[in-house]
């Protein structure tokens, strides 16, 4: 349902309070007395069977008879008769119902299920249960169970932990931070993470969002609403219970290597949320963003009463991969960074320091530290360092951000600084660590924004090939390919692998080998069993082998002790291979593992036996492009060894990049595949070579992981946390003899569309954005090229160009709201398809798009001079009305149930 209700939710003209409301320390009258404390400007009607009035309010006793329906209804009643209180309640037409009760069980009867479907059938939205509420400072409204009312504010906490809400709740009321909302989930059955992210990613009064979970229900939903609400403010997420035992029964080395833990760390980097350890860093990051907004750049300039605290404020940061920025003049004194003032720098000093570093340009922000002395009084100091700032800030249109720390007892210090709108600390750690918290926000946004490099243009896997592969091997009842279809499966998506004859026993492996020896080169002997997953624990792998007799020997030696180690495996074979130098090549490990809850995971890093108790891995979510899977690279120590030392080359970044890109595509392309495992990967400069690898495959049937796709629309992999590139939406058309491809837009399209754009004349620009555009910018062009395919959709239509290379002709967009009930249109077409009919079948496709998604309703905004877009819409059965507000634009609208 996501935002649907939330006005009820959040904003309530009227709240009814159902439980024990007056039996003192109940909880239903706790809840009142903090509705009442807040001053709640509306009706507030408490219903108890056993009572008329409640401090002066009237009260009935059941929800039936309440005199209307509340917007709001507060339910702190015994568990068993939380359902009819909810029926009650639904019934009477009420909009959004808060669950206090805990322990209301998840299986079929109990009473959590049985309320969330009687709500679900009326379209009542519920909170909770477990919940301890919620609160909206700004509305007067707090309807929860925390010791201290929340400030008003710009910051939206949402929080699965009642207890944890509370802990922020409690700080920022100490340190002057406020909110716009706060939300209690507890065991959430309707409303949840991705409904408040689509909300207060929208809500003009929110400027960041805080985030506090241990669990995601609903991958896709999740990483859907937490990309788009990253995109528009800083959300920060705090995830509890990371290190619980792993229960996963895990049989190859990469889905060992993807923990649960890593997999929730590497979904929110891909969201481009901004994650943090624990409540200190939580804390950092509110009083931060409480009252700094991002900002660019990332060199910080650090000014401080002391050598010694300067220097380690500064170690802080690189320890952090910071930047400190270079050194900085000061009125009489050496440059230096940090910059030393002295132990007895009093508020003069700090002014006429920071007076200065505010205009330069060496630095992109400033951390002022003060340890009061007795020649050196904290509130003095604080008073002049505001002075200092608000007269810097004045007039100017880029306020260098400044953060301050007082070291001590400093009430006073921290007062001030609040006023300011400074963000204070009390020690330069965490200064340090709110500062990047700004630094690494903006990194993620740019890490976003980054337009990926193309594909090789021949890259084209054998899909079909690969298919046949699996297929073959399910139908015969297989849990993991063998050796020979490993090869073909890694083959049909360019992955370079070593020959490899299969053998089913020791004569056969030595005549399978005397062709190698012939050539002069030698044996690496393995043994092939489906319930062996690594070789190696039991002696299963023989190298360098020179002779047929070697061969036998080494294959009867593995027969001996696989029967003594494994008694029970079944032994099929052996796989006789080429033996392969490694030389100069770096081991590494690549891989898809299978989560939980986020489905198939990219795992990359450090190969070879060891690979887990070195444990220097980068996961990622696929799809990944080149840019995706470059950053994945870079996240493992091992990167460094692929850089070029000594006399050893470097290794083929891109070559490695691809075939991580190759393995996501064959995630998308084969849901059957559950886990691969290719390690070692040998990389060099030449390229990368799979020596080694494992397939883990099993029927991919819709519904098999429901966290990851159940609430999903339309098509996609039944099991990728993000939509992957839609391809079966590819079209060719021909129209008037010119044939023209048609596809979903792909990131690395913004070229195609800035030459498209600057190939439009002024009017046609005018007619598209209803008014002049002289310029486009890197970020304009990401929002247009880079999709949520979950919400949104583009076509590109093109065709080959005298050059060989694709000229696009026009697009198409839709974007859906959050509810995924209506999307609004966007088209544009350039002077030279005109007249082909591009327009109208461009328009007919994304409806088709917008019909399989199950969106109702297509609208959109048209210039009402523009008559020929006003007839394709006309054609295609869209109603057509006037802009009240604005008589020269026409809206149109078609619904697709109907139309």
């Amino acid at each position: 349902m996501s935002t649907y209700r939330f006005d009820k939710l959040l904003a309530p003209r009227s709240i009814a309070l159902v439980g024990a409301v007056g039996r003192e320390g109940s909880l239903g009258r706790s809840v009142l007395d903090s509705l009442r404390a807040a001053g709640f400007p509306g009706a507030i009607m408490p219903v108890q069977p056993d009572q008329t009035t409640v401090d002066g309010l009237a009260c009935v006793p059941r929800v039936a008879d309440l005199p209307a329906a509340p917007d709001l209804v507060l339910i702190a009643v015994p568990p068993p008769s939380v359902p009819e209180v909810v029926a009650q309640a639904a019934a009477i037409g009420a909009g959004a119902a808060v669950i206090l009760t805990a322990r209301l069980g998840s299986g079929p009867g109990d009473p959590g299920p049985v309320a969330h479907g009687i709500a679900r059938a009326h379209g009542l939205r519920l909170l909770g249960p477990d919940s301890a509420g919620l609160a909206v400072p700004g509305a007067r409204l707090n309807a929860s169970l925390f010791a201290q009312a929340p400030e008003a504010g710009d910051l939206a906490l949402v929080s699965q932990s009642g207890t944890v809400a509370a802990a922020i709740v409690a700080w920022g009321a100490r340190h002057g931070t406020g909110f716009s909302a706060v939300l209690s989930l507890g065991s959430v059955l309707d409303i949840g993470v991705a409904d408040c992210l689509d909300h207060f990613a929208a809500d003009f009064r929110t400027r960041a969002i805080l985030l506090c979970l241990d669990r995601v229900a609903d991958a896709r939903r999740f990483m859907s609403a937490a990309r788009a609400a990253a995109r528009a403010k800083p959300v920060v997420v705090l995830r509890a219970g990371r290190h619980r035992p792993d229960t996963r029964a895990a049989v190859t080395h990469t889905g060992a290597l993807a923990r649960p833990d890593a997999v929730y760390a590497a979904a929110f980097r891909r969201a481009g949320l901004l994650a943090v350890p624990d409540l200190d860093a939580m804390f950092s990051a509110v009083e931060t963003l409480g009252r700094q907004r991002p900002f660019p750049g990332h060199r910080l300039a650090i000014v401080s009463n002391g050598r010694g605290i300067g220097l380690l404020a500064a170690d802080r940061l690189i320890e952090r991969a910071g930047t400190l920025a270079a050194p900085a003049e000061a009125e009489g004194r050496a440059p230096g960074n940090p910059l030393d003032l002295g132990v007895d720098a009093a508020g003069p000093a700090f002014a006429s320091a920071l007076t200065p570093l505010l205009t330069d340009r060496t630095s992109d922000a400033v951390l002022a530290i003060h340890v009061p002395t007795i020649r050196s009084e904290a509130g003095a100091v604080a008073e002049a360092v505001a002075a200092t700032v608000k007269a810097a800030r004045a007039g100017q249109t880029r306020k260098k951000p400044v953060f301050a720390v007082t070291l001590g007892d400093a009430e006073a210090a921290r007062e001030t600084f609040a006023q300011a709108g400074i963000p204070h600390f009390a020690t330069d750690s965490e200064a340090i660590e709110g500062f990047l918290h700004l630094v690494r926000y903006r990194e993620a946004q740019d890490d976003l924004m980054r337009t990926p490099d193309s594909l090789p243009r021949d890259f084209s896997p054998d899909t079909a090939r690969a298919r046949s592969i699996v297929a073959g091997a399910l139908r015969q009842g297989a849990a993991w390919l063998d050796p020979v279809a490993v090869n073909g499966l890694l083959q049909a998506y360019g992955i370079p692998t070593v020959p490899i004859t299969l053998a089913p026993d020791t004569d056969a492996a030595a005549a399978a080998a005397w062709p190698i020896i012939a050539a002069g080169g030698t044996v690496a002997l393995k043994v092939v069993s489906p319930d062996i997953v690594h070789k190696s624990d039991i002696g299963g792998v023989h190298l360098d082998l020179t002779s047929e007799a070697d061969v036998a020997e080494a294959a009867r030696s593995i027969l001996a002790r696989a029967r003594r180690e494994r008694p029970d495996a079944r032994v099929t074979g052996f796989a006789v291979q080429p033996m392969v130098r490694r030389g100069q090549r770096r081991e590494l490990i690549a891989g898809l593992a299978e989560d939980a809850v986020f489905g198939p995971v990219v795992v990359f890093g450090r190969g070879g036996t060891a690979v887990e108790v070195i444990d220097d891995r980068a996961l990622g979510l696929p799809p990944l492009d080149l840019t995706l899977a470059r950053d994945l690279i870079a996240r493992t120590r091992v990167a460094r060894r692929l850089e070029a030392y000594r006399d050893v080359p470097a290794a083929d970044l891109g070559a490695i990049a691809l075939t991580l890109v190759k393995l996501s595509q064959l995630a998308a392309d084969l849901p059957q595949v559950r886990e691969l495992d290719i390690n070692p990967l040998l990389a060099d400069e030449t390229g990368v070579l799979a020596l080694d690898a494992r397939v883990r495959i099993g029927r991919a049937e819709r519904g098999d992981h429901g966290s990851v796709h159940g609430s999903a629309h339309g098509r996609g992999h039944p099991r990728f946390a993000i939509r992957p590139y839609p391809a079966e939406w590819i079209r060719t058309l021909n129209l008037k003899d010119r044939t023209v491809r048609v596809r979903p837009v792909r990131p690395e399209d913004e070229g195609l569309f800035l030459a498209f754009f600057k190939g439009l004349d002024p009017e046609d620009l005018r007619l598209r954005f209803f008014g002049p555009v002289r310029e486009f910018s890197h970020a304009f062009l990401v929002r247009l090229t880079q999709l949520d395919y979950a919400r949104a959709i583009a076509f590109v239509a093109t065709e080959i160009g005298p050059g060989g290379g694709e000229r696009m002709l026009g697009a198409v967009r839709l974007h859906a709201d959050a509810n995924h009930e209506s999307g609004e249109y966007a088209i544009a077409v350039g002077r030279d398809a005109r007249g082909t009919g591009l327009a109208f079948a461009l328009m007919r496709l994304m409806i088709d798009w917008a019909r399989s998604e199950g969106i109702g309703r297509v609208e959109g905004t048209v210039l009402a001079e523009n008559r020929p877009m006003l007839a394709v819409c006309r054609r295609l059965g869209f109603t057509q009305g006037r802009d009240p507000d604005d008589p020269g634009l026409v809206k149109v609208h078609l619904d697709l149930a109907t139309g």
